[in-house]
């Protein structure tokens, strides 16, 4: 069974800097059956937007709201994706979610539980 679990969310004030981490159990990065590894987030009220993606080859695509503010990366060998964030703005506010879509079509993706960033102004 797969779990994503995150963790390094937090209340930072405009202008610092957090590091998400998404820990991944039940598969392993190296075996190569997932092709996306994304980070997603959703404001109150708003609809769950798509921060950052990686691909299984490494490729990096971004939002134009945190293109040259976001960072994100993969370790294979811990299983484990991350989300660097710096300068951040109070509009970065909103629950993030990891998420892994699989090569195979058709096949199970798979969503993190969500954590928190608040940023004060």
């Amino acid at each position: 069974q797969v779990q994503l679990v995150e963790s390094g969310g937090g209340l930072v004030q405009a202008g610092g800097s957090l590091r998400l981490s998404c820990a991944a159990s039940g598969i392993m990065f190296r075996n190569n059956a997932m092709g996306w590894y994304r980070w997603y987030r959703q404001a109150p009220g708003n609809e769950r937007e798509l921060v950052a993606t990686i691909t299984a080859g490494g490729s990096t695509y971004y939002a134009d709201s945190v293109k040259g503010r976001f960072t994100i990366s993969r370790d294979n060998g811990k299983n484990t994706m991350y989300l660097e964030m710096n300068g951040l703005k109070p509009e970065d506010t909103a629950v993030y979610y990891c998420y892994l879509r699989p090569r195979t079509t058709g096949a199970r993706d798979y969503w993190g539980q969500g954590t928190q960033v608040t940023v004060s102004s």
